[in-house]
């Protein structure tokens, strides 16, 4: 069984989640903290789950640890952030995607699910495509925004996927947010894309990128290590779109 774990009481007035599991080109998880880092935000609630790892994380310069998969909280901005240091497995994504949804109920957020779309040989200089599904009546999150409609049918697979999926079963407002990315490396690039066309214009935050434009490199040797971890464990535990005829 998964189960949302408090740490603190926080308050906010209708908050918006963004989600940053593991997946293509990591471009969920680069955004979310660097987020997650910029804003300090605060570490409020952590996941368990019988597919979630029991690992300790340890961070630079610090004594203490931390669970795999944690929330995060900004009240000043009414903004919360899921991230993860590892793959959320497939025999948890069921239950991961009820726990995380029923609490998201409960705090009456709205989250932004973000995944990565692999696109083969695509130039360094090319300006990834990004697009916009949603459940509930969060579409007109995005036609606010003018954000894209999917060129074409596709799938989006994973824990993120599940999480969309259980969005719609409960008729939870939910945004997902597709960017084209690197399917076999760490992509800062799309990233960038992921957050200035799609998360700040949504929640109204204004996000400072150009960490990720003058670290790409450096970004992308950090989470290279990760982005192997989930080219070995496969589509199952990581968060993609696929167009569905490579689906099929």
């Amino acid at each position: 069984m998964a189960r949302v774990r408090e740490k603190t009481d926080v308050s906010l007035d209708e908050p918006m989640l963004v989600e940053g599991l593991p997946g293509v080109g990591l471009v969920g998880k680069i955004a979310t903290d660097l987020i997650v880092d910029q804003f300090d935000m605060a570490y409020v609630a952590s996941i368990d789950a019988d597919g979630i790892p029991r690992v300790a994380i340890y961070d630079e310069d610090k004594r203490g640890i931390e669970p795999p998969v944690r929330i995060y909280a900004d009240e000043e901005r009414d903004l919360l952030a899921l991230q993860s240091d590892v793959p959320v497995s497939r025999t948890a994504a069921v239950d991961f995607a009820d726990s995380v949804t029923n609490w998201l109920t409960d705090v009456d957020a709205t989250p932004l699910y973000l995944s990565g779309l692999p696109i083969e040989d695509q130039t360094p200089d090319e300006i990834p495509d990004i697009y916009g599904i949603a459940t509930g009546n969060a579409a007109s999150l995005l036609d606010e925004q003018d954000i894209p409609l999917p060129p074409e049918r596709g799938v989006v697979g994973g824990p993120t996927g599940a999480l969309l999926n259980r969005a719609a079963e409960t008729h939870l407002d939910a945004v997902g947010l597709v960017v084209e990315s690197d399917p076999q490396f760490p992509d800062p690039t799309a990233a960038n894309r992921l957050i200035t066309n799609g998360i700040e214009p949504i929640t109204g935050v204004s996000v400072n990128t150009e960490e990720l434009v003058d670290r790409a490199e450096e970004i992308r040797e950090q989470k290279e290590k990760l982005a192997q971890r989930m080219q070995q464990a496969g589509e199952e535990e990581s968060s993609q779109a696929q167009p569905m005829r490579m689906f099929q």
